[in-house]
């Protein structure tokens, strides 16, 4: 079965959150970044990290998996989930594995 790729992207609820997170979210989002780890290791997750956009920060990760079934199973264990909003969209990823 081929991989799916997916691009995450994690929106936080107010545009200044990067800079205004208190002491409870800043350890969620450490929880978050500890959660999404092994899937780097692994290599299920191929990039992950805060676009620093000027209108206001928000994550974005690109995955490999099997099924978008598996994608949301992922995002609902996330602890970042529980106090930001995940939207996610298919890519037609061009990778260097499937040019060989």
């Amino acid at each position: 079965m081929d991989l799916k790729y997916f691009v995450l992207k994690l929106l936080p609820l107010r545009p200044d959150f990067a800079m205004t997170m208190t002491d409870d979210e800043r350890r969620i989002m450490m929880d978050h970044i500890a959660y999404w780890k092994p899937y780097l290791d692994q290599g299920l997750m191929l990039v992950m990290g805060p676009v620093l956009d000027p209108k206001g920060a928000y994550g974005l990760g690109i995955v490999k998996l099997d099924s978008e079934e598996q994608l949301k199973e992922l995002i609902s264990k996330d602890p970042a989930a529980s106090i930001n909003q995940y939207e996610y969209y298919p890519i037609m990823a061009l990778t260097s594995e499937k040019l060989a």
